[in-house]
């Protein structure tokens, strides 16, 4: 499991997923969110602004990553 440490009190669903290099842009991630093909916390997540805090898990295409707050 990856990790993405974030200062701010949350970071947004594609940011995440390319921080974590899941997806190599913005536009791929906008597609595989609206796809359905991303889960937040083991739940199918169709937004992609959809704002993640400290501790939320997204999985993707057999990755996870965990959000952690410095």
């Amino acid at each position: 499991m990856s990790k993405v440490n974030i200062k701010d009190q949350y970071i947004k669903l594609g940011q995440v997923l390319k921080l974590s290099g899941m997806v190599g842009s913005g536009l791929e991630a906008k597609i595989v969110i609206h796809q359905g093909k991303v889960k937040v916390n083991g739940e199918v997540e169709l937004q992609r602004g959809k704002k993640l805090h400290n501790g939320d898990v997204v999985t993707y295409n057999g990755e996870t990553t965990k959000i952690l707050q410095c």
